[in-house]
């Protein structure tokens, strides 16, 4: 997914934990999901070593969540947000999405190196992968970024750790997490997009090989000593 490159400069927050915050994302409350600009925020950390989650969904009504449809998800998708700029980190892109910078586009978590920002529950879908496809309809989506200064090493190793406890929760084998060159772009009045290159650093020329398979491993490492 590639994301503008005029995002605004943002400001370290510092959080601290509460626990259980992600453990009722997929049931919350139409309450406790309205999440609006006052920028409501709450973090968890889980089983000791799922790093610190910021909650702040998008609000109800904004143009890329209008209709709030629910899913029961079977896939994680992961895709990358092949943005350098310094200032698109997980916080920036949450702002943006906030504000509906890139209409109706939509996905359930940003990563990078210092931080995870969820802005949908769950149990919602989003759009990211392939319109009206699977990849909308059953997937969590998650955006790793890419800002310059950002470390790649460390963005990787905190999406594997977020998406081992995905699959923990929502009883997801890891065959089921794709990358989001997994699925066909097929637009509903039939143009076909293909399949892209995302997230390109993890694809061997355009297609899953090598170094996916070692992140696979990399998120099955951090899923087997779950309960």
């Amino acid at each position: 997914m590639i994301i503008p490159r005029h995002l605004p400069v943002t400001v370290a927050v510092s959080v601290t934990g509460v626990s259980a915050v992600l453990l009722v994302s997929c049931a919350s409350s139409k309450t406790s999901a309205n999440i609006s600009a006052t920028n409501q925020r709450s973090t968890s950390r889980t089983f000791d070593f799922v790093p610190k989650i910021t909650r702040d969904f998008i609000p109800p009504g904004n143009l890329n969540r209008r209709n709030e449809r629910k899913m029961k998800p079977r896939y994680i998708t992961i895709h990358s947000t092949s943005n350098q700029s310094p200032t698109a980190n997980a916080e920036a892109h949450c702002r943006l999405l906030h504000r509906a910078g890139l209409g109706i586009l939509s996905w359930h978590f940003t990563v990078d190196e210092n931080s995870i920002y969820q802005t949908l529950p769950t149990d919602e879908r989003g759009q990211h992968a392939d319109y009206e496809g699977p990849g909308n309809q059953y997937s969590i989506g998650i955006e790793m970024c890419e800002n310059e200064g950002n470390s790649r090493v460390k963005t990787l190793d905190r999406t594997a750790r977020l998406a081992a406890w995905l699959m923990k929760k929502h009883d997801i084998p890891i065959s089921r997490v794709v990358p989001h060159q997994h699925w066909r772009r097929v637009r509903q009045d039939g143009k076909d997009f293909g399949h892209k290159n995302c997230p390109h650093f993890l694809m061997d020329n355009g297609e899953p090989g090598r170094k996916w398979n070692a992140f696979l491993k990399q998120i099955q490492s951090y899923r087997e000593p779950l309960p």
